[in-house]
């Protein structure tokens, strides 16, 4: 056995997600989750839910999180790390209220808390934050001893999320017909927010573009090492939603598709770098709808992996837990990242990705229960 890893003040992981249904009569409830205080009608919703018809009424993203579950907890024991791991959704069961009132009834006092969002914006890490600070509310209301909860940084330059895009990026263009792929472009897809949200997100603003152009960057270095040729790439974006008078990020993938064809392009990989798993914005928006329209333009696309639970990103994990333990403990500990930006901080700085209206949020500098 390898000798344990020093993970104190820890003694419990929480994998927090977004969630997702499991069959078709959760699809309208979880939509009516995700929506509410929007006040957008049953009618929309259950015209959004035909997406998740389409496959069933089952999003993948509840099953793939179990199977990072199970690679988290393999990875950890072979590794001597002696912590439990948890997992709460913000949408859907499991919870996230449940999983933290479980934790605290065993005896959790210190927990970690692993998002499935990579980059800085509002939705990807103060929403969450949020949702934490509003379950700790509700077990505070039930007369429970609260847990300190801290959130680890932001993992999207890590070499354990990089390097598994990479050999995606490799193998899409393997199954490329070799007479377009050496001109094949590379198209990085994320997900749309609203301007004002990309332009305020992280402590300074505009954090959430420049974390995906520089591991974009990286990625399509590390592309043209291993094959011998620069190719062309670009940022783009997918899944907006909300009102049409509210700028969101732009260009959407199928117009980048409409364009890279009027331009002569042979090919095209697409790769979701803003999404940890296969869920369904990556299904159907990418998927479905974009490979449509790449169909109905003649234009070759393959869609690259996403990590999902790559054994490299369950080390990678692992690393930042025992990296911010170390910092916890007042050590300085080697953090990896790659690409111009560095490292993330630990603690989100108050005013760190603000929503529309200012509510209270956990594991952060203006936390209420630090």
């Amino acid at each position: 056995m390898p000798d344990a890893l020093d993970v104190r003040p820890y003694d419990a992981l929480l994998l927090l997600s977004f969630g997702g249904p499991e069959g078709p009569d959760d699809v309208v409830p979880f939509l009516e989750n995700v929506t509410r205080g929007r006040g957008i009608p049953r009618e929309r919703l259950e015209e959004v839910g035909q997406h998740y018809y389409l496959f069933g009424g089952v999003s993948p993203i509840n099953d793939q999180n179990r199977e990072l579950l199970a690679v988290l907890r393999e990875d950890f024991a072979a590794h001597g790390l002696d912590l439990p791991v948890y997992w709460g959704n913000r949408n859907w069961a499991p919870y996230l209220t449940d999983t933290l009132r479980e934790m605290v009834r065993d005896g959790r006092r210190r927990i970690l808390v692993l998002a499935t969002s990579a980059y800085a914006s509002y939705s990807g890490c103060r929403q969450y934050r949020e949702n934490l600070a509003d379950a700790l509310a509700t077990l505070e209301e039930e007369g429970l001893e609260l847990p300190r909860v801290d959130k680890l940084r932001h993992y999207f330059n890590h070499p354990g999320f990089v390097r598994p895009v990479i050999d995606g990026v490799l193998a899409s263009l393997a199954e490329l017909p070799e007479e377009v792929r050496e001109g094949a472009h590379l198209v990085f897809t994320t997900h749309s927010i609203p301007v004002s949200q990309a332009e305020t997100s992280g402590p300074e603003g505009g954090a959430y573009v420049a974390q995906h152009l520089d591991v974009a960057r990286v990625i399509a270095d590390a592309v043209r090492e291993e094959t011998g040729v620069d190719r062309p790439w670009e940022l783009v974006y997918q899944s907006r939603s909300g009102a049409p008078h509210i700028p969101w990020l732009e260009p959407d993938i199928c117009d980048h598709l409409q364009a890279l064809s009027e331009s002569g392009a042979p090919a095209a990989v697409m790769i979701p770098i803003g999404f940890v798993s296969d869920h369904m914005e990556v299904l159907y928006d990418l998927d479905t709808e974009a490979k449509a329209k790449a169909e109905e333009l003649g234009l070759p696309v393959v869609r690259s992996a996403t990590v999902g639970a790559d054994p490299r990103f369950a080390a990678a994990v692992r690393e930042l837990v025992v990296e911010r333990a170390a910092a916890e403990r007042g050590e300085s500990p080697r953090r990896c990242a790659l690409g111009a930006l560095g490292p993330s901080h630990d603690v989100c700085p108050v005013r760190c990705c603000p929503g529309r209206t200012p509510r209270p949020a956990a594991a952060g500098a203006d936390s209420p229960y630090a």
